[in-house]
């Protein structure tokens, strides 16, 4: 006899639906798995069995064949365990045909016959959704996660002999675990605490405002770690799509808490991370995700930018351009989503006591000439050309220090304003994109241009070459941005002038 039930594997960050059928037939006993399966899914024979044993079913002591179906996708990991058991079981008569055949089933078994829990939950509870499939069993400590995703019946289970009783009618499913409490939003780091650097707030409350990316230069201590860390609680909350995407990626990368993140999300990897930390990669089949997927819909912040490996720079191009990171290997090809907030902090030199990158040395700088510009050149033109937002920090004065400072909670309805008129204006146009940044330049040129005044000063800075044409692109888009905070309805001449000293035009983060 057949018998079929559905189970998933993770690919990058979806989750593949995958029929497992068992045919229990006359021959030696003995089980064979076909259908690409790696070495885990292959050791499955001995962990189900010896589930089984502890787990009140009868083992068919005949020749056992399991398929996993689409033969062709690689299959990976010991998420199929409890699928194969209960396709044996079924195919055996000891479970409904038609239960099994209408269910998700998914988790590791153990010897005992306990059932563990497994990644990318949520993921494929959205594939089962879209599929059609109407019922998940998973791990209990699962269930949380899996009930993220609406229009979907959940159920938890504890154990192989649970998981059998809930198929037959028997048993009722679990609730699952009670997972962590959501992340209290008060306790995200606070702008209050930065005194001093107004025009680094500033441009700060603008890259929030037009999801714009940001590098800071200055030496240590000035304050570019402590700013980065507050953009996040400046952006609004996810939004209820935004935030199941969130979770879903978190999940396959194992960090999901059953709950539903809505804050964006915050990744700083060291600069000793290997570029497979960072971007993402892949190897015999497997893909891992790095922290510029992890960082989708957040802020991805690197310190000490031009310590890292100049290839991981280099490969922050594509993701900056389009949303998205694409790993190629000669044994799969996945997309990723990588729609982040950039923010790079560097020192002037490195020793740290430089005037500027790049330029000539303060007064302690002990770098010579030839390292500093060696020290500024890893940060490549390409890449700094893709940076709306290039400031400068100097030490702030005991006075400074003095002086309180506007609360996050103050700045972000401002920003939350802006982000809406922007999304409005969108909208309006029957536009997909949300903030100024996504906006593809040569479509904002030619609909949405600035005032005439405006549009004559950057069409002189492009002339004389302070500006490439991507960065009149990204000069127009925080001209918008710092319209959309304003109040106007266009960016005038102001608006330009100030987007590009921001960007640091005719200063040493010229690109």
């Amino acid at each position: 006899m057949v018998a079929r039930t559905l189970s998933f594997v993770t690919l990058g960050v979806d989750a593949r639906l995958v029929v497992v059928e068992a045919d229990v037939g006359p021959g030696l006993p003995g089980i064979k798995i076909v259908g690409l399966a790696d070495a885990a899914i292959s050791e499955a024979r001995d962990r189900v069995r010896a589930a089984a044993s502890h787990s009140d079913v009868e083992w068919p002591r005949t020749r056992i064949t399991i398929a996993l179906l689409p033969a062709g996708l690689p299959k990976r990991g010991a998420v199929l365990d409890a699928a194969i058991a209960v396709a044996i079981l079924a195919a055996s008569d000891q479970v409904p045909a038609a239960a099994a055949a209408g269910t998700v089933i998914a988790g590791e078994l153990g010897l005992d016959g306990r059932i563990h829990a497994t990644r990318g939950v949520i993921a494929a509870a959205l594939t089962a959704r879209r599929q059609g499939v109407a019922r998940m069993l998973v791990p209990e400590v699962n269930v949380a996660e899996a009930r993220l995703v609406p229009g979907l019946e959940v159920g938890g289970v504890s154990t192989l002999a649970h998981l059998v009783g809930v198929l037959r009618g028997d048993r009722a499913p679990g609730d699952g675990e009670t997972g962590p409490p959501p992340e209290d939003p008060g306790s995200a780091p606070d702008l209050a605490d930065v005194h001093g650097q107004d025009e680094a707030r500033r441009a700060l409350e603008i890259a929030a405002a037009g999801a714009h990316h940001l590098a800071m230069v200055g030496p240590p201590g000035v304050g570019k770690t402590l700013l980065a860390e507050r953009l996040p609680g400046l952006l609004p909350e996810l939004s209820d799509d935004d935030a199941v995407e969130v979770t879903a990626i978190r999940s396959v990368a194992g960090r999901a808490a059953g709950i539903l993140v809505r804050r964006p999300p915050f990744e700083a990897p060291h600069h000793s991370a290997s570029p497979v930390a960072v971007i993402g990669g892949g190897q015999s089949g497997r893909v891992h995700v790095g922290a510029v997927t992890l960082a989708h819909r957040g802020v991805l912040f690197l310190d000490e930018a031009p310590e890292f490996p100049r290839g991981v720079l280099e490969a922050l191009r594509q993701p900056l351009e389009s949303g998205t990171i694409r790993i190629a290997r000669s044994d799969l090809a996945v997309q990723l989503p990588a729609r982040f907030h950039l923010v790079i902090a560097a020192n002037p030199c490195p020793c740290g006591r430089g005037s500027g990158m790049g330029s000539s040395a303060g007064a302690e700088c002990s770098c010579s000439s030839l390292q500093r510009r060696r020290y500024a050149s890893r940060l490549s033109g390409p890449i700094l050309d893709r940076l709306d937002l290039r400031i400068t920090l100097g030490r702030p004065t005991l006075g400074d220090l003095g002086l309180a400072s506007e609360a996050s909670c103050a700045v972000a309805p401002r920003i939350a304003e802006a982000r809406a008129r922007a999304r409005h204006r969108w909208a309006q146009a029957s536009l997909p994109w949300a903030t100024n940044a996504e906006v593809p330049g040569p479509l904002l040129r030619r609909r949405f241009p600035p005032d005439p005044d405006a549009g004559a000063l950057l069409r002189q800075a492009v002339s004389g070459g302070a500006l490439s044409l991507r960065g009149a692109d990204r000069v127009l888009r925080v001209g918008w941005t710092l319209a959309d905070l304003s109040g106007r309805e266009r960016p005038v001449a102001d608006d330009i002038g100030y987007a590009m000293s921001l960007r640091g035009v005719e200063s040493v983060w010229a690109a």
